[in-house]
């Protein structure tokens, strides 16, 4: 454990290199007895509050896929400046082998004092020529004044804008300007320097995909041009969710020229502020896509059929978000487009 305010990089490497040797001993003494296993680093903002458990079963979940350096960074708040460490090791054994496989982890805990420390201490410990992926989750971090420092030495950022949403409400004047301080929040991470993954976006991946296969048909296909109505409902005051949803489905009707009237709605009654439903109408013809408990039903012309929505959940949306190696510009694009319509919302 480093000491209560500071923390040598050097130190941290160290304890790396002596945790592999014990390892090795450990294990008998052979030189490949532990696999070292790294393809990316992975740091991690976490408020002091949060599930550490929760967390930490996420991360040894996704090492397996993608094995990582982890930095695992604590939280504390406003208050006295602190900044600690220690470092351990994450290993399994592959089903059938017998050699363990092993991934380095760091954790440090800092107070909001400390965060601008933080770069100086965490670069060094990088592993060379690979990604380093920041999982924010804590919008509050995002909105202090080091963070854009902390973000810069990451490839990817990836943050989750319902929680700018929960954070949003609290500053907003009216329930209708929550996602747009939210996404005017994410958009201020999302620079041209800033390649930036966002939660919200990854839980739509089953909405989109069940969209899809609706038009996968070719007289569904074949109606996509006469669409003159395009409504999307949520649960409750639409959230940064759906407007992700609303307007990917909008920029992918205008790329094929299509421009219809939208319209969001809101679904008083529904369980959760989720998106719940989305519906598109032409000349005799209509499409409705929506959530009933844990099921999609997609309906056409009054013919429905029904399949399982599937559960979000850290391990799964990380997963999906450290197969992007590089920038998503529909996701961007539809940031840009969500950002626009909740400005233009009367």
């Amino acid at each position: 454990m480093g000491a209560a305010g500071t923390i040598a990089p050097e130190k941290i490497l160290r304890e790396l290199a002596e945790m592999w040797t014990a390892l090795n001993k450990d294990a008998g003494g052979e030189t490949d007895s532990a696999l070292r296993a790294c393809t990316l680093t992975l740091i991690t903002l976490a408020e002091e509050n949060e599930d550490f458990g929760a967390i930490g079963e996420a991360i040894a979940a996704l090492m397996p896929q993608h094995p990582a350096r982890t930095i695992l960074v604590r939280l504390q708040g406003p208050g006295e400046r602190q900044l600690s460490n220690r470092v351990y090791s994450q290993c399994w054994r592959p089903f059938g082998q017998k050699r363990q496989v092993c991934c380095e982890q760091v954790e440090i805990v800092a107070s909001d004092k400390a965060l601008s420390e933080l770069p100086a201490v965490i670069l060094p410990l990088t592993v060379a020529d690979l990604p380093v992926i920041l999982w924010c989750r804590s919008p509050r971090a995002a909105c202090l004044p080091a963070f854009p420092a902390i973000a810069a030495m990451a490839s990817r950022v990836i943050i989750d804008g319902e929680a700018f949403c929960s954070q949003a409400t609290a500053g907003a004047k009216s329930k209708e300007q929550t996602a747009q301080i939210a996404m005017q929040r994410i958009a201020a991470i999302a620079t041209k320097d800033t390649a930036v993954g966002d939660l919200a976006w990854t839980r739509l991946t089953g909405w989109r995909a069940m969209l899809s296969q609706i038009f996968e048909n070719r007289q569904n296909l074949a109606a996509l041009p006469g669409v003159t109505k395009v409504t999307v409902t949520a649960g409750g005051e639409p959230r940064v969710g759906a407007w992700y949803f609303a307007a990917w489905v909008m920029d992918s009707l205008a790329d094929i020229g299509v421009h219809p009237d939208f319209r969001m709605e809101s679904k008083a009654a529904a369980s959760n502020q989720d998106l719940q439903s989305i519906r598109l109408e032409g000349p005799r013809w209509s499409a409705e896509l929506s959530r009933e408990g844990e099921r999609f039903v997609a309906t056409v012309n009054g013919v429905s059929q029904s399949s399982s929505l599937g559960r979000a959940t850290d391990y799964s949306m990380m997963e999906e978000e450290l197969r992007i190696t590089e920038r998503d510009p529909t996701f961007e694009r539809a940031l840009v487009t969500a950002q626009r319509m909740t400005e233009e919302r009367k």
